[in-house]
């Protein structure tokens, strides 16, 4: 895919100067080095307003021919998908294109076979196995919609999603090996189904040799179901035509408020833009072995180890386990071990490998590195300099990428070894992205040196076509806020050289561990425990997750034991959400400070979680004032 590789500084400026003034010339040239069926009548319609925004119009296509099989004769005895397994005593696989594609057709089959069909939801509840993968492609080949749950999930967040898209088909695996742990994932999938009777099918991949129930007429294995394909002799399966708008995925992020948004990637826009930027901003050459350390169950597993690789012929890294386990050294193992070219990963997990000091690092090669990469929150200076000096020895042009489950692909980011990049800062946009500034009240900031809302004015390919059901929640959450602009939530500063720093968000949605969680879905779950009348949650600066959640709150006047009350919250947050949305504070309070109408006001109290306790602003207008000073004195 080098041929729309933008290899050098003038060409990029040529080629966002191009995106910028011929949108449609510009994206008709990327688009047309991929396998079309049929070939648009018009690149792009739009309107920001309702929204409605299409590409490629009355294209038709089926994006896994653009995955797997117009690679076959070309590389086809090429590894497609390296995994490594959760424990590095295990055997590792490898996975061709030939493979890979046999192996989509067959399970496509499966799909076929137990009743699925076009435009029928399917949620896939696993671990970082290739059996993830190869379900994601056969809903694709078949032209089923899928949508991946992250395997750290609640019973209730799963039947929450389940119901949202009226998903009557669920895969999912006995269990999952994520570092020490078994996870018992058929288990949490049973407690979810119970509120989804109308499930008709749950296919059961056996990785941990769980003990689990089967539902009978409801519930059957992966493997046998592969067998009776087998024993049909079924081998090839042609790809579904889909047209360009159809939907691809669905895949739910948190919002600011307590239900789960599910937003939809269109089919032919979405693996355009996904290639085109995973090519230009990892420099992806023909043979380079890449390593994405993200679940499959967030937007960069779906663009960065799925689809946009694999569009590219790319050999992807599938790692099963957590970086810390057995050792601290595993990243680096895993580098070493596969001659890793460019590696992809969050700032959380490089802070978190930074406490274990260079020992880990020592111990291998890491000399096959050229192009190191970090997403999901913007990165510290401290841990972008650890990381460029130890990991990529100071040779390794690091790219900090910013971009949103709404976007489906990264907006704003230096090109590796292209475009010049700056610790701590995204940089530029992409060709085809024309990002601007605006204050509160909309109006446009110019020039460079300043700071505003972050919005974008123009559509790029990947964009959010809908929020599943309910379009209204898209145009209200994205498009409504500043009038004839995508508002994406988070305030930023361009600096003196125009280059992009992402500040943050500015709603009520909380960026832990470079995963969105909903103030509202966390204070949701809190105030289920029986000892909760209210609470309320910020985020706060935090060492290794980026940010982290404290929570307030105000209990019954029952007596309670204050270290078991916070466990017992803990365990509702877990139940209900999962285990990454648990507080990392809990302060019990008397009281929040509230306007005489009632809101909360959190700013304030985010302030105190922060440790600023002087310039909290005007309080004289709460309906009780000296509730402030009390939280105050008593912050954790």
């Amino acid at each position: 895919m080098s041929f729309y590789r933008i290899s050098n500084a003038d060409k990029y400026r040529t080629a966002y100067q191009q995106s910028v003034e011929h949108p449609e010339t510009f994206w008709s040239d990327i688009a047309g080095h991929f396998t079309w069926r049929k070939r648009w009548d018009k690149v792009l319609e739009w309107n920001f307003e309702q929204p409605d925004i299409k590409w490629f119009r009355n294209a038709r296509l089926n994006i896994t021919e653009n995955c797997l099989d117009r690679h076959l004769a070309d590389r086809g005895d090429q590894p497609a998908i390296i995994w490594e397994p959760n424990d590095p005593t295990q055997a590792n696989r490898t996975i061709t294109y030939r493979e890979l594609h046999a192996q989509v057709c067959k399970f496509a089959h499966v799909l076929k076979n137990n009743g699925v069909g076009r435009a029928d939801r399917v949620c896939i509840y696993m671990g970082m196995i290739p059996e993830l993968a190869i379900a994601i492609l056969a809903c694709a080949r078949i032209g089923a919609i899928h949508s991946v749950i992250f395997g750290g999930f609640s019973a209730r967040s799963i039947a929450d999603r389940v119901q949202d898209a009226g998903a009557e088909y669920v895969i999912t695996a006995d269990g999952a090996f994520r570092g020490g742990k078994v996870i018992e994932l058929k288990s949490v999938v049973d407690d979810a189904l119970e509120q989804c009777p109308f499930v008709k099918r749950v296919i059961v991949y056996s990785r941990t040799d769980t003990p689990v129930s089967m539902i009978q007429g409801r519930d059957v294995w992966w493997d046998d179901e592969l067998e009776n394909v087998h024993n049909a002799g079924y081998a090839d399966f042609p790809a579904e035509e889909m047209d360009s708008e159809d939907p691809l995925f669905i895949l739910y992020t948190s919002g600011s408020t307590g239900k789960p948004k599910g937003v939809v990637h269109s089919s032919g826009g979405y693996m355009v833009y996904a290639t085109y930027s995973f090519v230009n901003v990892f420099q992806y050459n023909p043979g380079d072995v890449y390593f994405c350390t993200a679940d499959i169950g967030w937007i960069t597993g779906h663009s960065y180890i799925v689809y946009g690789p694999l569009c590219a012929g790319a050999t992807t890294v599938l790692f099963e386990g957590v970086p810390t386990w057995p050792e601290a050294d595993r990243f680096w193992e895993i580098v070493d071990k596969y001659k890793v070219n460019i590696l992809y990963t969050a700032p959380t997990a490089i802070r978190s490998l930074m406490a274990h000091g260079t020992g880990p690092i020592e111990k291998h090669d890491l000399s096959s590195l050229k192009v190191l990469g970090t997403v999901g929150e913007p990165i510290n200076e401290e841990a972008w300099q650890w990381y460029y000096e130890n990991i990529g020895k100071g040779q390794c042009p690091i790219v900090d990428t910013w971009w949103q489950t709404e976007t489906g692909g990264i907006l704003i980011s230096n090109l590796a070894g292209v475009t010049p990049h700056k610790p701590a800062h995204a940089t530029l946009p992409l060709p085809g992205v024309q990002p601007i500034l605006v204050d509160d009240k909309g109006n446009e900031i110019t020039g460079n040196g300043v700071a505003g809302n972050l919005c974008i004015k123009f559509p790029w390919p990947s964009i959010l076509r809908t929020t599943y059901g309910d379009h209204e929640r898209c145009r209200q959450n994205y498009f409504a806020t500043y009038p004839g602009l995508y508002f994406t939530g988070d305030g930023c500063l361009r600096d003196l050289e125009g280059n992009y720093r992402i500040t943050g968000r500015v709603d009520d949605v909380l960026n832990v561990s470079g995963h969105r969680i909903g103030t509202a879905e966390v204070e949701n779950a809190i105030n289920m425990h029986s000892g909760v009348i209210e609470s309320a949650v910020v985020g706060y600066p935090h060492d290794i997750k980026g940010q982290g959640i404290y929570a307030y709150v105000i209990l019954d006047s029952h007596h309670h034991d204050e270290k078991l009350t916070r466990l017992d919250i803990n365990q509702t947050v877990s139940r209900l959400i999962g285990p990454i949305a648990k507080p990392d504070q809990i302060q019990f309070v008397t009281g929040l400070p509230k306007t005489r109408s009632g809101k909360i006001m959190r700013r304030i109290l985010r302030k105190i979680a922060e440790g600023e306790t002087e310039n909290l602003g005007d309080t004289s207008t709460l309906l009780d004032p000296t509730i402030v000073d009390e939280i105050k004195n008593g912050k954790l």
